[in-house]
């Protein structure tokens, strides 16, 4: 155990923009979806690991070029919330797809968790990050899926 001001600037940069949901509601609410007890928990567990772990363990030597994937999963997850922001804040937004990727709100902190562990050469940031991957990303998926019926009406 110890410190990492890199861990924490990580931690604080993926939770940053959640912050504009206090700022800048949804104007409309995502779709109402029940995810799984069990599933929820895994979610938050994860989400705190990741907001945590980084910070209190320190990193290893420095792998240099980890650090491109993990500012380019943090950039695209920025260029997301911009998106939210400029479409009108609808709460379903945070569930759209980008491209190929079903729920990329939810699997783009994970690329960055995973490529900040590599970069940071910590295995327990990488731990971490699967346990928000195999809560937050199904979750997520969930609330998409009830939200598509939506999607189709507008269509």
């Amino acid at each position: 155990m110890g410190f990492s001001t890199l861990g924490l600037i990580i931690s604080l940069a993926v939770l940053a923009p959640i912050l504009l949901l206090v700022l800048f509601p949804p104007q409309t609410p995502p779709p109402v979806a029940h995810v799984p007890r069990a599933l929820g928990w895994i979610e938050r567990a994860g989400q705190a690991l990741c907001l945590v772990v980084p910070a209190i363990t320190q990193q290893g030597e420095l792998a240099g070029w980890w650090a491109i994937p993990t500012f380019c999963g943090l950039g695209g997850y920025y260029a997301l919330w911009a998106r939210y922001l400029l479409t009108g804040r609808e709460g379903a937004t945070l569930y759209r797809p980008w491209w190929v990727v079903p729920v990329p709100m939810a699997a783009l902190p994970v690329v960055v968790f995973l490529s900040a562990a590599a970069w940071l050469s910590n295995p327990w940031i990488a731990a971490a990050a699967v346990v928000l991957a195999v809560g937050h990303i199904p979750a997520s998926g969930v609330i998409a899926r009830a939200l598509a019926p939506a999607d189709n009406d507008n269509s």
